[in-house]
């Protein structure tokens, strides 16, 4: 997608009315686009190479690149790093800030920094728990929740003030994001938690994996009853399985995740494992573009980052718009020129 107000290509966009931000993410998605986000798995590593590497798996492919915060409360380079990083060279991150590890003046100074360095998304989430990571023995902070984390977001960017009251010189410009999981009880809980969610700042929403279709129909035609879906952009996960063997692990072992049984049947049954797990999110995410109220798909594809352009492909969800990548416009009249 080509914006025609663009100053130049890959540098903040203006802001239209209506928008909160000069991002690429909030513009596709206000414009009715199908948008798709991926998560990229931060380095153990100093090197920014090792990012960039990263990155480059997805271009052309996603809208925005969700820079992780400490997933499963393990230790990898920060998100304010990555996010650094990508806006460098001019990819759209989101930035996610888990309240686990940090209190509200580090993470009201992470919201200033990154907004300065060009981070449009800000994702706000509570965090796993210390003892699911690999520093059980680290303490927590939990000064905030997700809730008062999008309260005090949006105060800063709406209001121009610190959470104290004390004013800021410039607010961040952002668009401010959430998490939600429709597929785990109680159910009947989970629109209201999006409203409140809503309520507090929540702009988009990204869920847990979606292997439950059927369940994920419930969730919306209920958010829809609430009145919900006009206030919100809805991004379902979803991700490719690698194996049977591994679809089992995760619903055992990973909070949160559901999986049911004819998702396994399905996997145990195939000759190649890796290559039904990719199939079957082709197949998720065609079902899911379907469903009224659905804004785009996060794909997160731990470890199988080299299958996103495959499974985006296959889908067809991009309807032949390519999202912006660094030298993507170059590159695409090279291609034209020479058909």
């Amino acid at each position: 997608m080509i914006f025609e107000d663009e100053p130049v290509p890959g540098y903040p966009l203006p802001i239209l009315p209506g928008h909160t931000s000069p991002g690429r993410l909030e513009r596709v998605l206000r414009a009715g686009s199908f948008a798709v986000t991926t998560e990229l798995e931060p380095p153990d590593s100093a090197d920014p190479e090792e990012v960039y590497r990263r990155a480059r798996v997805f271009d052309g492919y996603v809208d925005a690149i969700n820079a992780t915060d400490g997933s499963g409360a393990n230790c990898h380079m920060s998100s304010v790093a990555v996010c650094a990083l990508l806006t460098r060279i001019g990819y759209a991150p989101v930035m996610q800030i888990s309240c686990r590890d940090k209190n509200r003046i580090a993470i009201q100074g992470d919201i200033l920094g990154g907004a300065a360095m060009g981070v449009c998304n800000v994702m706000c989430l509570s965090g796993d728990g210390v003892q699911s990571g690999d520093h059980p023995q680290a303490k927590p902070v939990f000064d905030l929740d997700c809730m008062s984390l999008l309260e005090i977001g949006r105060k800063m960017r709406d209001e121009h003030q610190f959470q104290s009251g004390r004013k800021l010189a410039f607010a961040p410009r952002v668009f401010l994001g959430a998490a939600e999981n429709p597929f785990v009880q109680p159910y009947e809980w989970r629109p209201h938690r999006l409203a409140k969610k809503i309520a507090a700042g929540a702009q988009f929403i990204q869920t847990q994996y979606c292997y439950d279709v059927p369940r994920l129909r419930v969730f919306m035609n209920r958010a829809r009853d609430l009145g919900l879906l006009d206030k919100i952009f809805i991004l379902v996960g979803v991700g490719p399985l690698r194996s049977a063997k591994a679809a089992e692990w995760m619903r055992s072992n990973v909070p949160g995740i559901h999986i049911p049984d004819s998702v396994i049947k399905r996997m145990a049954g195939a000759e190649n494992q890796a290559q039904e797990g990719r199939r079957l999110c082709v197949d998720l995410i065609q079902e899911i573009r379907e469903i009224d109220g659905i804004s785009g798909v996060h794909l997160m594809a731990y470890r199988q980052e080299e299958s996103v352009p495959e499974i985006i492909e296959r889908s067809g969800v991009l309807a032949g718009r390519t999202p912006w990548y660094p030298d993507r416009d170059r590159k695409l009249q090279l291609h034209r020129n020479a058909s």
